[in-house]
């Protein structure tokens, strides 16, 4: 996250800080000891010391990185740029990607079912834009522990922990945060949390792409902590980091896009996680379905859902409501109009 930082702080940041919190005048050094402003040398006065992030790519900064009171490695400073960040980057990453696969690849037809909530696209994104800022707030921390360098993050390729390792590193990332994953998403459905955590996202009983950041925001952060915690656990170098970080973007989209094109017993694809937003106690990975099955909770997608003449047809329809309203009064002890109000029958379509 340092890379993005570097880049950040010199096209945009060091212009708001300087522009917010001036270097006083009084402390300026002039390189011909006159009070000429054109001859200001801001690095002279500044006890911060450029050094890249990367020494692949670098971003030099400008004079204006040397012209704020609040240097680029304050710590308060960094704090802000971080959780702007975040919450920008991850936001047009959102819309970018969500609105790519709801115009090329969500199939329409969902609006049809008797499960899809009336103006329920609206809500989805209502619901991610309120739960950002919280989730770039509670994730902040965890990049600027990144940025301070507490964590086991390496730029070097040569600084491998072991031969090979650039390439174990993206296997790793994905077994160890699908393993994570699988039981802190198995336990936002304890009873004694789902309702105040993880019920705001099973609104959404036939998702769309947008519902891919539709959380309560410490429910949404909760489910990405194993990203955050794995580079402070392994070596992870920082270029696969952001690459892997942009990945998991956008598996969550993709799994949540509703074209079931993956009809694999090892890949958790949009197939098995509608499953899991149908009938709640089902398919709790991210990736794959292999924690599901060890952990009893795999639940393998109806073929149905693969052929298009029955995807969408009333009869499959009629048999996922049945069982999907039955579930939710014999587990979850209430009755579906729990999950979110005026449903949508076909004619309003």
């Amino acid at each position: 996250m340092d890379i993005a930082l570097e880049l950040c702080d010199t096209y945009f940041f060091d212009y708001l800080y300087s522009a917010l919190l001036p270097v006083q005048q009084a402390a300026y050094a002039w390189k011909d000891g006159s009070s000429n402003a054109t001859a200001f040398d801001p690095r002279a006065v500044s006890p911060w010391q450029y050094v890249p992030a990367s020494k692949f790519i670098s971003f030099e900064p400008r004079d204006a990185a040397y012209m704020s009171q609040w240097a680029r490695d304050s710590v308060y400073r960094q704090t802000l740029s971080l959780f702007l960040i975040t919450w920008i980057a991850g936001a047009a990453i959102y819309f970018i990607v969500s609105t790519l696969s709801y115009v090329f690849i969500f199939d329409k037809t969902t609006f049809k079912h008797p499960k899809f909530l009336k103006n329920q696209i609206k809500m989805e994104i209502a619901q991610a834009c309120s739960a950002m800022p919280g989730m770039a707030l509670l994730t902040a921390p965890c990049f600027l522990a990144e940025v301070l360098g507490y964590s086991k993050l390496y730029d070097a390729l040569e600084d491998q922990p072991f031969a090979y390792y650039n390439f174990l590193q993206f296997p790793l990332f994905l077994l160890f945060t699908d393993f994570c994953i699988y039981f802190i998403h198995r336990g936002l459905h304890h009873p004694l949390i789902y309702k105040s955590l993880h019920k705001a996202h099973h609104k959404w009983i036939m998702p769309t792409p947008y519902a891919s950041v539709a959380f309560h925001p410490v429910d949404g952060f909760a489910q990405s902590i194993p990203y955050h915690v794995f580079p402070f656990i392994f070596p992870l170098q920082k270029f696969a980091y952001l690459a892997l970080f942009f990945f998991v973007q956008l598996w969550t989209v993709f799994i949540h896009d509703g074209e079931y094109v993956a009809n694999s017993p090892f890949l958790n694809g949009a197939a098995c996680h509608t499953m899991h937003h149908l009938y709640f106690n089902y398919n709790y990975g991210q990736y794959t379905t292999v924690w599901d099955k060890l952990g009893g909770s795999y639940r393998k997608p109806n073929e149905e859902l693969f052929r298009r003449e029955s995807k969408m047809g009333q009869k499959e329809w009629e048999r996922q409501v049945a069982e999907m309203e039955k579930l939710v009064k014999d587990v979850e002890g209430e009755d579906d109009r729990e999950y979110g109000a005026e449903v949508v029958s076909k004619k309003d379509n």
